[in-house]
């Protein structure tokens, strides 16, 4: 999987920390832009596919943050069991897998990137209820018609919503994407926006521009 706007935006929007985790960073974009944007973090990505982490290891080394960044093959749910990992991170963010019961894309590495087979929800939150730590915040985004399951695994594991941002591609579209981020504990401050891509085509909104303005040339 390629650069994508899911990514550019959740890199965008999500709160980092002194150690952060990119759960299923594919070529490794969100991992890059984390490390851009929070320049004192340790930044750690685990991706099961070999052809992705090779080519993450590939766009770090050959990025002004490959001191920052560490590429781990393997599956978030084997890094979820390993005792030494348990409440390092503060910030763990994902563009999960999320398609359930579809027809699969022929190419292996686009349909593992896409479906939830290897990484189910529940798994997901499950490893990130052991790699979090208590005051860490969990950022993921997720098309609208998966936000429903995507929160029930949420609270099944215990986690309590902090923020939520509502995407539209224009005014006159409906929602298609949620960025969303969960805390192990209650937030004391809830917070809940809409915002648009574009505000005519090809002309991005303020917004837009002002979380992505560091990233696009």
């Amino acid at each position: 999987m390629k650069v994508g706007t899911d990514g550019v935006l959740l890199g965008a929007w999500a709160n980092g920390g002194k150690r952060i985790l990119d759960v299923g960073t594919g070529t490794g974009l969100i991992a890059l832009m984390m490390a851009q944007r929070f320049p004192e973090a340790s930044v750690d990505a685990v991706e099961i596919d070999e052809m992705a982490c090779q080519q993450a290891r590939e766009n770090v080394l050959a990025s002004p943050f490959a001191r920052q960044i560490n590429i781990w093959c393997m599956a978030v749910q084997e890094m979820g069991h390993d005792k030494a990992l348990n409440g390092v991170f503060d910030s763990i963010v994902s563009n999960p897998p999320f398609f359930e019961n579809a027809l699969k894309n022929p190419d292996k590495g686009r349909s593992v990137a896409r479906h939830s087979d290897a990484l189910p929800f529940a798994d997901l939150f499950e490893a990130v209820k052991s790699l979090l730590s208590e005051d860490g915040e969990f950022s993921a985004i997720i098309p609208s018609e998966y936000k429903s399951r995507f929160e029930e695994e949420a609270f099944l594991a215990g986690f309590s919503t902090s923020r939520i941002c509502a995407v539209k591609t224009t005014p006159r579209k409906p929602i298609r994407r949620y960025l969303m981020a969960f805390r192990k504990h209650p937030s004391s401050q809830f917070e809940q926006t809409t915002e648009i891509l574009e505000t005519s085509p090809n002309v991005r909104s303020p917004w837009y521009h002002s979380i992505t303005k560091d990233f696009y040339i």
